[in-house]
């Protein structure tokens, strides 16, 4: 599906309309450049997860974790991220389950889950994005 978004506004209530239908188990991968608005549309799947804490990117973090009304929200950050074995050994496997969503910018791993939405987010002008989302399911 493709959208155009014409502010912040239109980007999070993209966001908080295709998390209003998140049961758990997903996982959306964010691609998009410096800028381009990733972390504003984890803020709008982060209304529609109803969660209530400010959502601030996790770069030097690597994850923020947030609870919503019934599911919990993991932000991944992975730009600095070295390689897959240092997120393994952080534990990223235990983050991927049926009561939480994954959200993640700068992906570089192989991510094995049913529910994956790949969302590119390119920047038109210093308010316009197109924001494309794909469904890929393998159940």
């Amino acid at each position: 599906m493709k959208y155009v978004s014409h502010s912040v506004k239109d980007t999070m209530h993209i966001a908080e309309n295709l998390a209003s239908k998140f049961i758990g188990g997903e996982v959306v991968l964010l691609n998009g450049d410096l800028g381009a608005g990733k972390t504003v549309f984890t803020k709008g799947i982060a209304l529609g997860l109803k969660v209530n804490d400010l959502i601030t990117s996790p770069t030097f973090t690597i994850v923020r974790e947030y609870y919503g009304e019934k599911l919990r929200l993991y932000h991944f950050d992975m730009y600095r991220v070295e390689d897959e074995d240092e997120l393994y050994e952080l534990g990223l496997d235990e983050y991927f389950n049926d009561c939480s969503v994954c959200v993640i910018e700068w992906n570089k791993i192989k991510i094995n889950a049913e529910k994956v939405f790949i969302v590119d987010i390119k920047r038109i002008d210093d308010n316009e994005r197109e924001i494309t989302v794909n469904e890929n399911f393998s159940a």
